[in-house]
């Protein structure tokens, strides 16, 4: 119950914490309502940098969510052409987490960290589908552990101004373990070849644990 009401908190979150606190002690000192609202919004602060454990499926035969939030795409796409994939076919599942969702994302797969790219760009609405190529992005190529690729794109939002990368090159990752964060709303896209898409338009998911799609 504690761990509910009081989860783990992300490293980025504390100097955000901090400053949250020291701006609702200046506006209380300038009016209690004023205070009060400074209060609410650092409450919000410390649950938006929430990192709760999950519990994946550790299972080569599914692909998990990589963020906490709702389906907005799933389809067949050509990949990105940022990595040279624009000539090849996959799905693609893209899912929006607004600001009240956990934003730490996880791996889809076990796997290696083949490729990491950075993209700068714009801070159009996350939800909209432009923002896919015309945002600011991070692209994260996995190998997994039967030798295929699985591609996710972690997507600033409107809000967001800054992606965080918690993984290397060539590092090895378990299935559900952490890889970054987006901070204040974005998307995450998810691209796989060899897998059937298991989630639809507008269900809600949990990195780490909602099963995304199944050889």
């Amino acid at each position: 119950m504690i761990d509910k009401l009081f989860p783990k908190l992300h490293n980025e979150g504390y100097r955000f914490i901090v400053i949250f606190i020291a701006l609702t002690i200046v506006l209380y000192l300038i009016n209690g309502f004023l205070g009060f609202i400074g209060l609410v919004l650092t409450i919000w602060c410390y649950y938006f940098f929430r990192d709760p454990d999950r519990v994946s499926i550790e299972d080569e035969n599914y692909l998990i969510s990589p963020a906490d939030g709702e389906v907005l795409q799933v389809l067949e796409t050509i990949g990105p052409k940022e990595l040279g994939l624009e000539n090849k076919k996959y799905h693609k599942i893209s899912i929006f987490m607004n600001v009240f969702d956990c934003h730490v994302n996880r791996t889809p797969c076990s796997g290696t960290v083949s490729e990491i790219s950075y993209k700068p760009g714009k801070f159009i609405n996350a939800s909209l589908d432009k923002a896919s190529e015309d945002n600011e992005r991070n692209y994260y190529k996995i190998q997994n552990n039967l030798g295929e690729e699985i591609i996710v794109v972690q997507i600033a939002g409107l809000i967001a101004r800054r992606i965080v990368t918690e993984v290397s090159k060539d590092q090895e990752l378990k299935q559900g373990e952490r890889i970054g964060m987006i901070r204040f709303g974005s998307r995450v896209d998810v691209f796989f070849e060899n897998y059937k898409p298991l989630v639809k338009i507008n269900q809600k998911t949990i990195a780490g644990e909602t099963l995304l799609a199944k050889k």
